[in-house]
């Protein structure tokens, strides 16, 4: 297989001089240098064929037992020297010292047509990075992470992106929650790829053990490579530097908060630099409109990454990553001016959002409230947030409250329950809104197309992946394949797909898996 190898990350960045693989503490590097594990007998599941464009691959290689090899980690590309990052994070709230890629290896930098793409195996085997950890990943976690970076990409979500799924021919130890039942499962690797998988906490670690010099290095080449328009760095490029990263971090967390995805582990070590949803661990799609949910069982009692929290933690988030940059733009007022745009910008950008999500294109002052209201609605009795919204569209201006409440009554999880002091809420509320659009231009036809492109009608919902899971381990990857399929085009009608459009099964309530989750993987 002939690829483009272009390395610069572990050629222009001062790397770790101890190559054996074990478990340290690393100083003054950006990386160290490490091979991925050989497993016992590595067999594709899944491969995306986007991807693989993006990376030069025909369908030929995809087939061939090198592709196997190569992104297992049983193979090494030539020409090539793999490696883990080094980064730190603040984990729910507090510094977690030395972190990094403790099961991710890169494997190398990929051109093709004039793009630059970094390679990574999730699941790999140890690095010096893995603390107490075996460096492994299971197929319930890999399918997960392999099909939600995919679905991500086409919801129109800032997003890593994920090549292949392979299994790895071994058995792996977990404790899926923490509570000492132990048990083996099939263990799997993805092959993720992004323009880089540099995070918030790669720059924090270094301004924190006050090795300044090796994080100017870092941030100098991060711009080079990445933000090359901001020109040569120096503290003003920085302050820039800073700005871009707040607004793409923004941006992201407003289309998160447009779809209901919770990421569910928002530490700074999981954040990109260059604003992409990286790191899918224990996330989920918010199935009862909840602004308290969160799914991840280690968040339960504080619940910092609930979904209503996200805007919030990327705010402090980048205060973290302000204060590391501070090290070298050596003042506060400019990293402050942008920590306050983050506010203002959000308020805007979160009511366009919304605007969008309701077929709104003219600008009311009542919209907020109108907003407001529906939000606190939507608490009141458990409804399905994609599916309330893809109904939404079908209403026509000409419509009275009832007969728009029998519309979207398909996204209440008790129906029987909208009666009495709640009915009468959601019909004064659907009486305000469709008076709304009775002021907008826009035909009913031309609304809902509208906003049918911003409500997705598909999500990977929890139960969704779960079915997929069960499926592959015992061997059958259809629905994988039916899912990957049905999520590239999300916003479509896809009449033939209509089982997927449908509320979370009573099963699937308090199910492992479906309701809760761990950072087990």
């Amino acid at each position: 297989m002939k690829l483009n190898v272009q390395d610069s990350f572990n050629k222009e960045l001062p790397a770790d001089p101890i190559l054996e693989n074990s478990i340290r503490q690393v100083s003054k590097s950006c990386f160290s240098f490490v091979n991925p594990k050989k497993t016992k007998n590595p067999s594709l599941v899944h491969s995306s064929i986007e991807v693989q464009e993006l990376l030069g691959i025909n369908k030929k290689e995809v087939d061939s037992q090198s592709f196997t090899e190569i992104f297992t980690g049983n193979k090494i590309l030539k020409n090539t020297k793999p490696f883990a990052m080094c980064y730190g994070g603040y984990q729910f709230g507090n510094w977690a010292g030395q972190l990094g890629d403790g099961r991710a290896i890169n494997l190398a930098e990929i051109e093709h047509n004039n793009l630059s793409w970094a390679i990574q195996l999730k699941g790999a085997g140890e690095t010096p990075y893995s603390r107490t950890a075996d460096g492994l990943a299971v197929l319930r976690s890999s399918v997960r992470e392999y099909l939600c970076s995919e679905a991500m990409f086409h919801l129109g979500v800032p997003t890593t992106r994920a090549l292949s799924l392979a299994l790895t021919g071994d058995q792996v130890l977990r404790d899926i929650l923490y509570d000492g039942n132990q048990g083996y499962e099939k263990g799997a690797i993805v092959c993720r790829v992004a323009p880089s998988f540099l995070r918030f906490g790669s720059f924090e670690i270094f301004a924190v053990k006050n090795e300044i010099d090796t994080l100017k290095t870092l941030v100098d080449y991060t711009i080079k490579q990445f933000y090359p328009k901001l020109g040569i760095p120096s503290k003003s490029i920085y302050l820039q530097f800073f700005k871009e990263v707040a607004s793409k971090t923004l941006n992201m967390i407003i289309h998160w908060q447009r779809v209901g995805f919770v990421h569910g582990v928002m530490n700074t070590d999981n954040l990109s630099i260059l604003g992409l949803t990286i790191d899918y661990g224990p996330y989920g799609w918010l199935e009862g409109y909840d602004h308290n949910w969160t799914p991840n069982t280690t968040d339960l009692q504080h619940k910092r990454y609930r979904y209503g929290n996200q805007p919030n933690i990327g705010l402090w988030n980048l205060l973290q990553l302000a204060n590391a940059l501070y090290a070298l733009i050596e003042e506060t007022s400019g990293l402050e001016s942008i920590l306050d745009e983050y506010k203002t910008e959000y308020e805007q950008k979160n009511l366009q959002m919304m605007r969008s999500k309701l077929g709104l294109i003219l600008k009311e002052k009542s919209d907020n409230e109108l907003i407001e209201v529906l939000e606190n609605l939507l608490h009141q009795s458990e409804t399905d947030m994609t599916i309330f919204y893809r109904k939404l569209a079908d209403l026509n201006k000409e419509d009275s409250p009832e007969t728009a409440l029998q519309k979207i009554n398909f996204s209440f999880y008790q129906p029987l329950e909208i009666v009495d002091t709640i009915e009468r809420k959601w019909l004064l509320w659907l009486g305000s809104y469709l008076n709304r659009i009775l002021r907008e231009t826009l035909t009913n036809s031309d609304r809902k197309t509208a906003m049918n492109l911003t409500n997705p009608k598909y999500v990977l919902r929890n139960y969704m992946a779960q079915l997929a899971i069960e499926a592959a381990d015992k061997g059958n990857y259809n629905i994988i394949d039916e899912l990957y399929k049905l999520l590239k085009n999300p916003y479509d009608e896809q009449k033939k797909s209509e089982k997927w459009f449908a509320k979370r099964p009573d099963w699937a309530k308090n199910k492992i898996g479906c309701s809760m989750l761990s950072c087990s993987s």
